[in-house]
C-alpha cells in the first residue's frame, strides 16, 4: 500500500473522514530538505469551508538539516486518488519523497512553490 505524508490538513480527522471515509492511523515522521511556507486559498468557498485564508505548504530548500514534521499514513490507491482530488482544489501536486525514516512516501506541495528534486 502507498504511504502518504501529511504536514497539514490531511492530519485532521474531519478532513480524513470527508476525504477517505475513515480516520487514518499514522506515525510521526519528517520531510527532509523542506521548510514551511504559506499559500493563499483562492477559492472563497473552500476558504469558508476550512475556516482559513491560507494553507500551510512545504517548500523545498535543499538543506538536509531542514525538517517539516508530520504524519505518514498507509492508504489505498483509491484513497490516494481521493487525496489528489482534495488537494487539486488548492493547486497542490503529489510528488514522491524520502522521509527522515528512509521510507518512500507521497507528499503534496503547491506547484508554484517548487518541486522535490
Amino acid at each position: 500500500m502507498p504511504l502518504l505524508f501529511s504536514y497539514g490538513d490531511l492530519q485532521r480527522e474531519p478532513v480524513q473522514r470527508s476525504t477517505f471515509g475513515r480516520r487514518l492511523e499514522g506515525e510521526s515522521d519528517e520531510l527532509v530538505g523542506f521548510e514551511l511556507s504559506s499559500v493563499p486559498i483562492d477559492d472563497p468557498e473552500a476558504a469558508a469551508r476550512l475556516g482559513k485564508t491560507h494553507h500551510v505548504n512545504a517548500r523545498i530548500n535543499g538543506n538536509d538539516k531542514s525538517r517539516v514534521p508530520g504524519m505518514v499514513f498507509e492508504v489505498t490507491q483509491a484513497e490516494l486518488a481521493s487525496a489528489d482530488e482534495f488537494e487539486r482544489v488548492f493547486a497542490y501536486e503529489r510528488v514522491a519523497t524520502v522521509l527522515a525514516s528512509g521510507r518512500e512516501a507521497w507528499v503534496y506541495i503547491n506547484e508554484s512553490e517548487g518541486r522535490h528534486r
